[in-house]
């Protein structure tokens, strides 16, 4: 096959063994397109047809959560990541051209850092579940065990991640949970032989840890490291990581949902030398020039593969560089006034709504008598047909959990923001009580 512009599409689908059906076989027949963009039509002609289909989007009164959350962005943030030398920036291998792109990504660190309570944080992740897989990785690579925890309240889609990072290379054991958090009985039996130990806080269904103190007790009396997963907006209002976790990871803030992608992950350790060289991603560090003017430079990149190929600690081989440039501003403009401030906003507003549910005959919410704070469980014994009704009346309710693989059915998993007003948690609560 010739490797050129013009080879034809016919050409390469015969190289690699596949049909023009075949590229799209991934996706559900019922949600795939009539568009048919390689029967050669014209550019005016397939603007046209997107324009028709684009057209069917609805704006909805909006409660999902689940890891991609609805939170405002001042308009400062996007006006600093259309500029140029952000916008069009990729890794920047030349320090001495990137120094703007070097300092973003050098105040990103440390501004997580303080959030975090963390001593070292990296330039990016793709997201939380690639840190959590590398986090995984990582504690292997640490303690040389080959047994990793994590409870079966955890993120469904995370846990995939886990399992196909890690197969072969680590045994991955579900413990159970109660509204408190982990059950840590559960852990005590499943403690021996594991590098590392995963929890979330607050949790996947929404209420925070309550164990934190005992979990950390058990796990570093068995040699084991922890893993913090956290939300960065709840850290305005419950301890940071730094107190009880080895390494932070989660998912970061500042930047638009945009339909579920992209996302920054976090990772932070402690100041250990065993832990930071060991780290996936990238360090960018401050120094001085012969003449004594500050500058920045890559300080660390171990996961370099046209470096170190298989010896490389990751396989990530970029980074989320323009949103973690967005989720400094974001931080820097909030500061912790600001930070403390939305994260109360959003415990009271799911708080409200969590008893407005509750007051309706048929509706539990939440399932667990515990503390939350932006998430919390829905349960009703027709949880589907509600949610199709809440269509109908341009509401999209929470995510169903059995849907996405969680054990528990008739149950949905709702979010409410800081962007949610009064007016519209109290639509929500008219419509299911009329429904």
């Amino acid at each position: 096959m010739r490797y050129i512009p013009d080879s034809s599409e016919e050409e390469m689908l015969k190289e690699m063994n596949f049909t023009r059906e075949k590229l799209f076989s991934d996706i559900p027949k019922d949600l795939r397109s009539d568009l048919k963009l390689w029967n050669e039509k014209s550019e005016i002609e397939v603007k046209k047809e997107m324009k028709r289909i684009l057209d069917k989007n609805k704006i909805m009164l909006n409660f999902l959560g689940a890891g991609v959350y609805n939170h405002y962005i001042p308009s400062v943030v996007k006006e600093i990541m259309r500029r140029n030398e952000f916008y069009t920036s990729y890794t920047p291998y030349q320090a001495e051209v990137s120094q703007g792109m070097l300092q973003a990504l050098f105040e990103y660190q440390s501004l997580m850092a303080e959030v975090l309570d963390m001593d070292v944080v990296n330039c990016s992740m793709y997201d939380w579940a690639t840190s959590l897989a590398e986090a995984a990785l990582m504690c292997y690579r640490v303690k040389k065990k080959p047994r990793f925890i994590i409870s079966k309240n955890i993120h469904p889609e995370r846990k995939k991640v886990l399992e196909t990072y890690t197969e072969d290379i680590l045994e991955i054991v579900e413990i159970g949970y109660d509204e408190n958090g982990i059950d840590l009985e559960d852990l005590k039996k499943n403690i021996d032989n594991c590098c590392g130990v995963y929890i979330e806080n607050p949790t996947f269904l929404g209420y925070f840890e309550q164990n934190l103190e005992e979990i950390e007790e058990i796990v570093h009396k068995n040699d084991a490291l922890i893993v913090a997963g956290v939300d960065p907006i709840s850290l305005g209002i419950i301890k940071p990581p730094g107190e009880y976790a080895d390494i932070a990871i989660g998912e970061s803030v500042g930047y638009p949902m945009s339909f579920g992608g992209p996302l920054l992950g976090i990772f932070g350790v402690k100041n250990d030398m065993n832990l930071i060289r060991k780290m996936p991603g990238r360090l960018i560090g401050a120094t001085e020039d012969l003449d004594g003017n500050l500058g920045f430079v890559m300080t660390l990149q171990t996961r370099e593969q046209h470096i170190r190929r298989e010896k490389a600690t990751s396989n990530i081989c970029s980074n989320e560089a323009l949103c973690a440039v967005a989720s400094a501003v974001y931080l820097a403009f909030l500061g912790k006034k600001g930070l403390k401030e939305i994260g109360e906003l959003c415990m009271k507003n799911a708080n409200y709504t969590m008893r407005r549910i509750n007051e309706i005959k048929g509706f539990k919410a939440p399932l667990f008598n515990s503390l939350h704070f932006k998430e919390f469980t829905v349960h009703h014994e027709n949880m589907k047909e509600i949610d199709k009704k809440l269509l109908e009346n341009n509401i999209q309710g929470g995510v169903i959990l059995d849907r996405i693989g969680f054990d528990l059915k008739d149950t949905a998993l709702y979010c409410v923001t800081e962007m949610h007003t009064k007016e519209d948690i109290d639509k929500l609560i008219s419509v299911l009580e009329a429904i």
